[in-house]
């Protein structure tokens, strides 16, 4: 598991479970990505989030396309990005790689919950959206948390 470089020297992969589920967040953005896309084009609708012209809450019957989709591109960027920072800092500290990939899979699949299960729902809060969420902040929370447990030993601990 090394790779040669320069003038032959060895350099062990470094973030072989973060390099890992790149590709499969990646996808799910380049999804998310096309669906807002798809969205502004059938619409004509370039600039913005919404496809049609701001209504009252109560005049509103459905959400907006547009908008539900911006959304779920927006918060899947919020996310996913500082995630993969965390556990590639636990995983250069000794993170478990079974631990960090079960980690990895949940935050997926909590992700993909998030739009497909939830803001894809019945007006917009389907059970997709609470999992991710409270998911999405536990899973911050114990990653980061077992990212400084790691590194305990370098405050004296």
């Amino acid at each position: 598991m090394s790779n040669k470089i320069g003038i032959g020297f060895s350099v062990p992969k470094m973030l072989p479970i973060t390099g890992t589920w790149t590709l499969p967040f990646a996808a799910y953005l380049v999804l998310l990505s096309n669906r807002v896309t798809n969205l502004r084009l059938s619409n004509k609708k370039f600039l913005g989030d919404r496809s049609e012209p701001s209504s009252s809450p109560d005049e509103q019957t459905s959400p907006d396309a547009l908008y539900l989709a911006t959304r779920a591109h927006g918060n899947f960027i919020e996310n996913v990005p500082l995630a993969f920072i965390l556990a590639a800092i636990a995983e250069l500290n000794g993170a478990d790689r079974k631990w960090l990939n079960y980690a990895m899979a949940a935050l997926l699949a909590m992700r993909i919950a998030h739009v497909e299960l939830g803001l894809k729902g019945k007006d917009t809060l389907g059970p997709g959206r609470p999992i991710a969420f409270y998911g999405g902040q536990a899973w911050f929370a114990a990653v980061a948390a077992y990212g400084t447990y790691l590194v305990k030993g370098y405050w004296g601990y």
